[in-house]
């Protein structure tokens, strides 16, 4: 049997130079088609992660979306994602491993994912903290490890208009919902 799945490395030398965003999901190519709510939303998230970042010594960095490999057959790009100071990497070269946080973001053409095989891979290899915007319903699903050393997503939170996100991760940091539905 050939295995018709494409490899993590395969995909970043197809997509290099393609404009439209993409994603490696259980092998096949996907593309994001995200619309106005989805980039706005993101934008919001990631400008005050990245005021609260850039506000103190060792907050880590923030990031729009930068290929994630998860494993050989998934390459994700989360749309929002923060890296912890003892993980940051160099700013110049492609970016390896998980960050600490990923944010999803509901786009039509990759929400199923984000809910279903995405979320799954991310808590299998480990990534610490997930966001699941979901900006039809107004709600935010963070799902965490209550410790580094939790092999699932064992804390499940639930938030919607009228409350805000924070993170152990993130000391000091408040994302009011209302400033971002």
């Amino acid at each position: 049997m050939t295995d018709a799945r494409m490899a993590a490395e395969d995909y970043v030398a197809a997509v290099a130079g393609v404009r439209e965003p993409t994603q490696l999901i259980d092998g096949v190519i996907v593309a994001n088609q995200p619309r106005y709510r989805h980039q706005r939303t993101a934008g919001l998230i990631y400008a005050r992660l990245l005021a609260w970042a850039t506000s103190a010594e060792g907050s880590g960095i923030v990031s729009l979306p930068l290929d994630v490999v998860v494993d050989r057959y998934d390459v994700y790009a989360p749309d929002v994602l923060w890296v912890a100071d003892e993980h940051r990497v160099d700013p110049d070269e492609p970016f390896e491993g998980l960050p600490d946080i990923g944010v999803e973001v509901r786009s039509p053409s990759t929400w199923h994912y984000d809910l279903g095989i995405k979320k799954a891979r991310y808590e299998q290899h480990g990534l610490p903290e997930l966001w699941l915007v979901d900006t039809a319903a107004s709600t935010v699903l963070v799902l965490r490890r209550s410790s580094p050393g939790s092999s699932r997503f064992d804390v499940r939170v639930e938030l919607a208009a009228g409350e805000s996100v924070t993170s152990p991760q993130l000391p000091g940091f408040e994302l009011a919902l209302d400033d971002v539905f």
